[in-house]
């Protein structure tokens, strides 16, 4: 509604400027010669008044007054006059320019427009943004910022870790710097987070930096997404619009209208999913359907809504930590009366490593790797929460060293379990096996990076050749 009344008052302005001159009368427009003789005259008059303040003698006034009426003289007298131009009034040219205006400008929105595009990530929708790198914002937008900092300096430090790449991604995702975001995710990922949310945040960070269009890439990391979780809403979403911008508008409007009807009745996101189907019905040249109802308020899934996170990040940092730790609790309280939950577990687990509580993380991972023991990611997630508390030169403890093992049967070449297999190598004094793994984990990685940087530092120390 905003947006369309900023429209209506920029179009009215534009036809003001350009009509307004055309419906009025006349208007006689001052030659060059009638400029100059004024200024001439302004002259003569100045001449005057220094007199009168005795900054000119009487000598010194009349030689600058001879001069100024020479030059007066000669504009007079200079060639024929110049004939006034007029500006005629003519209502007919501004009611032509206006409706071409008008028309002009609805005609390149209704082709280039997109005004049910959302302006904020699907699985965010974060709190008002700023251009990235802007300084202003405010005090929650700086919060944000010092977060970001820190945690890029500590994965200077530490970029192997899994987590907190995502962490850091889903920070510059609520700060609006799509592409640092995507590439913080493709670390994630690289370092072996492929569970459904990280491949699907992955893929809307690109489509974000691609303003909206859903390339090949991200398309293929929406898939990928889905074969990791099924029932994963960012990537439906997005899937769907790839199909809209593909010409399929039937299968878009379908995919939504099945995707809306998974969400709450109350959830904003059901208001974006109508928009984009009236669009794409819009364009198929076909009726939008009904929207489905959605899931009553008991049977939402648990956990902190978009809603939630955009208050907390409004707060101040005492309040926001209070409400966030509320949340946190009533998940766990939840989870001791449905404890097969697994999706609250992973959320819980999460919670948890993000507050650096590693200890009730583990817990939270233990129990969701009960109820799905195959999963690696599980295992991976456990290792991370394991470290979250140790400093660089601590011993990694032997359950996170066996874990690791365990991984490594299935996903050898993991980069996560190779360079801490590594680690464990080299401090046993089995510097050949360290080189190994290492080598391998080098050869996996961007060569200009600043993992490459440090696995080349840790092959340098390494004895031997």
């Amino acid at each position: 509604m905003l947006f369309t009344l900023a429209c209506v008052v920029l179009v009215l302005a534009v036809l003001a400027a350009i009509s307004l001159p055309l419906l009025s009368g006349a208007q006689v427009l001052p030659t060059r010669g009638q400029y100059d003789r004024a200024v001439y005259r302004d002259q003569l008059q100045e001449v005057d008044r220094d007199v009168a303040r005795g900054v000119l003698n009487p000598r010194e006034a009349d030689s600058a007054r001879l001069e100024i009426q020479r030059r007066l003289l000669a504009v007079d007298v200079a060639g024929a006059p110049v004939p006034d131009r007029l500006v005629y009034r003519s209502p007919r040219v501004a009611a032509a320019t206006a409706l071409f205006v008008i028309l002009g400008t609805a005609g390149l929105y209704w082709r280039l427009g997109a005004p049910a595009l959302p302006d904020v990530p699907f699985a965010d929708r974060p709190m008002a943004q700023t251009e990235p790198g802007a300084t202003g914002g405010g005090a929650p937008h700086k919060d944000m910022r010092d977060a970001a900092a820190r945690l890029e300096q500590k994965l200077q430090a530490d970029p192997t870790n899994a987590a907190g790449w995502v962490l850091y991604a889903r920070t510059e995702s609520m700060l609006g710097d799509w592409q640092k975001a995507a590439d913080a995710y493709k670390h994630a990922i690289d370092l072996g987070q492929k569970d459904g949310d990280v491949l699907a945040g992955y893929g809307e960070m690109q489509v974000m930096a691609a303003d909206g269009i859903v390339s090949p890439a991200a398309h293929d990391t929406f898939t990928a997404a889905l074969a990791a979780d099924a029932g994963n809403g960012v990537a439906r979403y997005y899937l769907a619009l790839a199909d809209g911008q593909a010409g399929d508008e039937h299968k878009a409007v379908a995919a939504w209208l099945e995707l809306a009807a998974g969400l709450p009745e109350d959830s904003q996101m059901r208001e974006a999913i109508a928009n984009r189907i009236a669009e794409a019905a819009k364009n198929g040249g076909f009726d939008a359907p009904p929207m489905p109802k959605g899931l009553a308020a008991e049977a939402a899934p648990n956990g902190p809504t978009s809603e939630q996170m955009q208050a907390a990040a409004a707060m101040p940092p005492a309040e926001r930590d209070q409400m966030i730790n509320g949340m946190i609790e009533k998940l766990a309280a939840r989870l001791k009366a449905e404890p097969n939950d697994l999706d609250g577990w992973m959320r819980l687990g999460r919670a948890y490593l993000v507050q650096g509580k590693g200890d009730l993380a583990v817990d939270a991972f233990d129990h969701a790797g009960a109820l799905k023991p195959g999963d690696q990611s599980i295992k991976l997630l456990t290792v991370s929460a394991l470290l979250s508390g140790l400093k660089p030169g601590d011993v990694l403890p032997p359950r996170a060293v066996t874990l690791l093992n365990e991984v490594a049967i299935v996903a050898p070449d993991t980069p996560e379990v190779l360079w801490y297999l590594g680690v464990v190598a080299a401090r046993d004094g089995r510097a050949a096996e360290a080189r190994e793994k290492w080598t391998k984990l080098l050869a996996a990685l961007p060569a200009d990076g600043e993992d490459a940087k440090m696995v080349q530092a840790a092959l340098a120390q390494l004895p031997g050749k």
